[in-house]
């Protein structure tokens, strides 16, 4: 037999070639490389123009007219007024006429080109710097001429306020390494140096432009949440309201509409031999009243809940309205309906509409005017639908006693018909009737898709 050697397996994450996990301090370095690339090297010249600013100050505030346009643009005054400055130094410091504009460009450009492109700014400030440096004439402090430290000072200071905190951390750190490259490979003839002086007085600047930005991070986070539970509290309080509203509605108007359908449904078992008249009445009467808890069901559930979902069943049209006719008829209501025009398929908000009109016109006969004869008149024309329902006055003397309202039936129509843009008169006629017209446009679009 053959003597097997077994080799001893190397671990996983000792394999060669196998992925090494990576150390915290790694990735912390990575995600800096990350930052400063994506803060100062991706579309470093990007157009991002500053912004107007809302007079939001307690001067600008009160201006009116167009001194309070232009208070919208002081900020970018401001900026323009220390590049002049900046350029004011640099020309100033310098004895030839030529070497004085050039300088007062160099450190003029940079600091107005915060306004448009932050981060391609502060690169071309480092250039300025290192340009106004070898040209310039004026003897003293390096690499930083007094023009060209108040421009590159005003330039960090800047793209500071429109960027971010990570973002004056980095300038930082790169003007910091430039000035230790300056210092220590070109500042050996030079006297004195003031890359100490923009270190300190830009760490102190950054440090202070970043607390502010900071502030007012915590001042937007803490104005979007309370705005965000205000209109929770807000929403919960709706809620609430409806929630109150179904329930009157439930225990109100449902328990009284499910009395009348159970008395309805019982009383011919209470009358010996009951005439079939009487049990035809006491039969509508309970149809009607197990409808009306229908529909008030599918209200309740659209008052209790914010997103509940309707039931499938459809909702009345106009072809549904004979046997509304049908239904008041059975009530006592003698009603004629006349069409006139070619009659069509409108569209589903205007059939509604007119169904639930002519249902609380009727409705409005039925207790207001018990007794009295009643016309529903539709007209079909070219831009829209025409109703008119008329009702003369109550027979006298009636064996029924009117039934007032509080006149909730007149202003849903209103609401119906506004909603349509349509128009709508209720008045009563010389005859001591009452008669209710509207008219709902349809755009000769949907006429001629349906």
């Amino acid at each position: 037999m053959t003597e097997k050697t077994q080799t001893p397996m190397t671990p996983p994450d000792r394999r060669p070639g196998a992925h090494q996990p990576r150390s915290p301090e790694f990735r912390a370095a990575m995600d800096a490389l990350r930052g400063l690339r994506q803060d100062l090297f991706h579309d470093a010249f990007a157009y991002r123009p500053m912004p107007p600013r809302e007079p939001d100050g307690f001067f600008t505030r009160r201006l009116t007219g167009r001194g309070r346009e232009r208070a919208a643009w002081r900020w970018h005054a401001v900026v323009v007024a220390v590049a002049a400055l900046a350029a004011l130094v640099a020309g100033v410091d310098e004895n030839d006429g030529v070497t004085s504009l050039v300088c007062a460009a160099f450190v003029l450009v940079p600091v107005l080109l915060t306004l448009v492109r932050p981060a391609g700014a502060f690169w071309l400030s480092l250039v300025s710097t290192t340009l106004v440096a070898a040209i310039g004439t004026t003897y003293g402090s390096w690499p930083w001429l007094p023009g060209s430290f108040i421009s590159h000072l005003m330039v960090m200071v800047i793209v500071a306020v429109r960027t971010r905190p990570r973002t004056a951390a980095w300038m930082w750190l790169m003007t910091a390494a430039y000035g230790f490259v300056a210092e220590t490979g070109f500042g050996y003839d030079h006297y004195a140096t003031d890359v100490g002086s923009m270190l300190v007085l830009s760490a102190f600047a950054l440090l202070g432009v970043s607390l502010w930005q900071i502030r007012r991070q915590a001042e937007r986070e803490v104005t979007a949440q309370q705005t965000v539970t205000e209109h929770e509290r807000s929403r919960r309080t709706l809620l609430e309201e409806r929630t109150t509203i179904a329930r009157e509605l439930h225990d109100v108007v449902a328990h009284h509409m499910s009395v009348v359908a159970i008395q309805a449904e019982a009383a011919p078992y209470r009358v010996e031999n009951p005439p079939p008249e009487l049990e035809k009445a006491f039969a509508t009467i309970r149809e009607n009243a197990v409808a009306a808890l229908t529909e008030l069901r599918r209200v309740l559930g659209v008052v209790r809940a914010e997103d509940y979902e309707a039931p499938d069943a459809p909702q009345p049209t106009l072809a549904d309205l004979d046997g509304l006719l049908a239904n008041v008829r059975e009530a006592g209501l003698q009603v004629d309906k006349v069409v006139t025009g070619a009659a069509r398929e409108l569209p589903p908000g205007v059939e509604l509409s007119a169904y639930r009109i002519v249902q609380e016109a009727l409705s409005n006969t039925l207790r207001h005017a018990p007794g009295a004869g009643a016309r529903v008149e539709i007209g079909y024309v070219l831009g829209g639908l025409g109703l008119r329902i008329v009702n003369g006055p109550p027979p006298q003397p009636s064996l029924v006693k009117p039934s007032p309202g509080a006149g909730h039936g007149i202003t849903g129509m209103r609401e119906r018909v506004s909603m349509l843009n349509g128009e709508m008169t209720a008045e009563a006629t010389e005859e001591g009737g009452y008669e209710v017209t509207v008219f709902l446009p349809v755009p000769a679009t949907d006429e001629g898709g349906a």
